[in-house]
Order: structure tokens, then C-alpha cells, then sequence
């Protein structure tokens, strides 16, 4: 699917479908329910994993799960395809995480930077535990050696869209993920 982009015509290519996304995401829920206590902070990342956490909470809820949902925004991307390779926070850490177990929720783990520091600065603020959950896995980029506990799906080294991932600000309605080709 070509999508024209401000000047610039480039191809959208669907990676993951909707009802795949959607499946997985209930087998990510029943496995964090299984292994998370019943009383929760989930921490979600600004902007990417907007989706991702909407439909998560939804599928833990369902399950009995309650979770308290704050957000935090961080950046490494900034309008690019590559992370900068620093992480800033942008806003205020959220306060409930102090004393309590948390989960981390991403869009897209690549190099392990964002994951790591983010981790890092919840521990810091009071965090009890962190356990990590990314809907999608780029290892091939990985320059950190952090594991999330939870993974979507594990993909190649293509830069992706959709399902709150954004280029430069775009493509984030798709409900599903694609790659630019």
C-alpha cells in the first residue's frame, strides 16, 4: 500500500495483521496474569505503546486483573528512523510506582536503551519489582543486554508502523503493524 507523506509517496508494507495483534495481545495478558500479582502499577510509554496498553489493561480486566495505569513520555527516536542512542524523559515520573510492583510497557524493544533506562529510573523511584512487556522484539539491534519478560513477537531488523509506531508522527492509526518500504 503506497501512502503519500507530506511530498514523499512510500510503501506501507502489513507485517502483522489486526486479529493477529489482538491474539496476541490475550495470550500476553493471560501469561501476565499468571505471573503478576493482583495489584499492579502499569507503567506505559509515551506515545508508542498507547495502543498496545489500551488493549492490554482491556484483556487483563477480563481476567480479573485491575491494574493502576500511568504513562510516562520518553524519547530516543525524536523524527527519525534510528534511536539517537539517548533517552530523555519528557514530564514527571509517576509517583504511584513508589513501593509497588510495576509493569513496563513498550512498544518496540530494539537496542535496549529506553527499557533499560526507564527500568532503571522506576527502581529508583520506589519501584518494588519490574517486569518488562514489548509488543514487538528487534534483537538484531540489541546493544544492551536486557530481556523484556514479556514479547509480543519477535521481529527482523525493518523499520515498522502502525499500532500506535509512528514515523515522524504518522502512521500511528493503523491498526496493525507495517514496515516502510
Amino acid at each position: 500500500m503506497r501512502k503519500q507523506q507530506g511530498g514523499l509517496v512510500m510503501e506501507v508494507v502489513p507485517l502483522l495483521g489486526e486479529e493477529e495483534i489482538q491474539r496476541r495481545v490475550g495470550e500476553l495478558a493471560r501469561d501476565i496474569a499468571a505471573r503478576l500479582p493482583q495489584r499492579f502499577v502499569l507503567v506505559a510509554l509515551l506515545k508508542g505503546s498507547f495502543m498496545l496498553a489500551a488493549d492490554l489493561v482491556r484483556a487483563l480486566g477480563r481476567l480479573g486483573m485491575a491494574p493502576q495505569v500511568e504513562f510516562m513520555q520518553v524519547s530516543s527516536y525524536g523524527l527519525g528512523t534510528r534511536s539517537q542512542g539517548r533517552v530523555r524523559v519528557l514530564g514527571e515520573l509517576p509517583e504511584a510506582v513508589r513501593g509497588r510492583p510495576v509493569l513496563l510497557v513498550d512498544d518496540i524493544q530494539d537496542t535496549g536503551r529506553t527499557l533499560a533506562f526507564v527500568r532503571e529510573l522506576l527502581y529508583e523511584h520506589g519501584a518494588v519489582r519490574i517486569w518488562t512487556c514489548v509488543l514487538l522484539d528487534k534483537p538484531a539491534r540489541r546493544e544492551l543486554p536486557i530481556a523484556p519478560d514479556f514479547v509480543g513477537f519477535t521481529i527482523p531488523d525493518v523499520f515498522v508502523v502502525g499500532y500506535g509506531i509512528d514515523y515522524a508522527e504518522r502512521y500511528r492509526h493503523l491498526p496493525y503493524v507495517a514496515r516502510i518500504a
